[in-house]
């Protein structure tokens, strides 16, 4: 089934802007494309400004400034209802005494819809809920009742589907469960997705695209991959999973095109970086490299890989968690950064704490960021 063909065009937020009447600004000039038929995710901490700007689109909330298209219709100031925007909400809003179909029914049947029971009967297919379709809300599992919520928002053929923290209420195994259905189910409509989450495995598992959100602006977008590999700012290193940065400063710059690299001195230790993945103009800036991309061996003992290698550092806590070993480690200036070891079975047990260490990654994993940043923001978000 594919309801892309009907979908008007992509869903385009231009100088957007939010002011509540005390002087607090939730979404500042926000300039965004979400292409239609795609998969899109807007994460951010709390009070970011992502659930405002989901909600201006649905015509829940009403913009300070500036325009939301969809195709070449204008929507800013069209009536909720009007809008051919449907949400998801947490709470999935079912009727507790109608069936499930009666429920997927009740937006086809208000809008006077022909064979309304044909409609019904192809999303209940699509969603897994045939055999459901009798049922009462009560009767189901959380993870069923998010799925008649979203078929009972698929058949009003939306252009596009707004999706509020909709597995947030789900327990964790759950959770990861139907963000697989999730994208499924996306993929087969076609439709417009536009997923508002906290949580950063759900934004990565699902969107063909990611926009991090900090206090009402984008602080970056891309495919999470890229996201993830090569943060620009301190914010999105950090509330993006996790990350080790280590003040250095630029000592030279080498190469030309894709072999460009740049030298960055880590108290005494020289850093190659990737021109690619160097995000400041500065001589000063916080190299960044994720935990599991650390590796580390008993002093002395040959490391695995290449690249910046530090001595002198100091196991101070271990914690085995089955698929991964994190480690702890203080450097002999004082910082302490963390490696996530997988557990491979080759080491054959953990590290002891105190037990002195050399520490390595490879270059091509490594980033720069301008140390005119907040070396914690993002932290206390996560």
């Amino acid at each position: 089934m594919s309801l892309a063909d009907q979908a008007r065009g992509d869903l385009k937020l231009t100088g957007l802007h939010k002011r509540y009447p005390n002087g607090f600004v939730a979404v500042e000039s926000l300039d965004l494309v979400i292409p239609q038929g795609s998969f899109f995710a807007l994460l951010g901490p709390s009070g970011c400004g992502k659930t405002t700007t989901l909600r201006m689109v649905a015509g829940l909330e009403e913009a300070t400034k500036g325009t939301i298209h969809i195709g070449d219709e204008d929507i800013t100031y069209a009536k909720p209802y009007k809008r051919p925007v449907n949400t998801v909400f947490q709470n999935y809003a079912l009727f507790p005494h109608l069936t499930i179909a009666e429920n997927v029914a009740f937006g086809p049947k208000r809008r006077g819809a022909k064979d309304p029971a044909s409609q019904v009967k192809e999303i209940l297919a699509l969603t897994e809920l045939t055999e459901q379709a009798g049922k009462k809300p009560a009767q189901l599992s959380g993870g069923q009742q998010q799925r008649v919520a979203l078929a009972r928002a698929i058949i009003n053929r939306p252009d596009v589907l707004l999706l509020d923290e909709p597995l947030g209420a789900l327990d964790l195994k759950l959770r990861r469960a139907m963000q697989v259905e999730l994208k499924r189910i996306q993929e087969e409509v076609g439709l417009t997705f536009v997923h508002v989450t906290h949580d950063q495995e759900e934004a990565m598992t699902m969107a063909d695209t990611v926009a991090v959100m900090n206090k009402g602006r984008i602080e970056q977008m891309g495919a999470p991959y890229d996201l993830y590999t090569n943060p620009q700012t301190t914010f999105v290193a950090n509330f993006l999973g996790r990350s080790n940065l280590i003040k250095g400063t630029v000592v030279g710059r080498e190469g030309t095109g894709d072999d460009a690299v740049v030298k960055v001195d880590m108290h005494g230790t020289i850093a190659t970086i990737k021109a690619s993945k160097v995000h400041t103009d500065s001589d000063h800036g916080w190299v960044g490299i994720r935990p599991e991309k650390v590796l580390i061996q008993p002093a002395g003992e040959a490391l695995d890989a290449p690249g910046a290698a530090l001595s002198g550092a100091v196991v101070v806590d271990a914690s085995y968690i089955g698929v991964s070993t994190d480690y702890t480690l203080r450097m002999p200036w004082g910082q302490e950064i963390t490696c996530f070891e997988q557990n491979t079975g080759r080491r054959g047990g953990l590290i002891p704490v105190g037990t002195k260490v050399d520490v390595s990654w490879r270059p091509e994993f490594a980033f720069l960021l301008d140390s005119a940043q907040d070396v914690e923001a993002g932290l206390e978000e996560d």
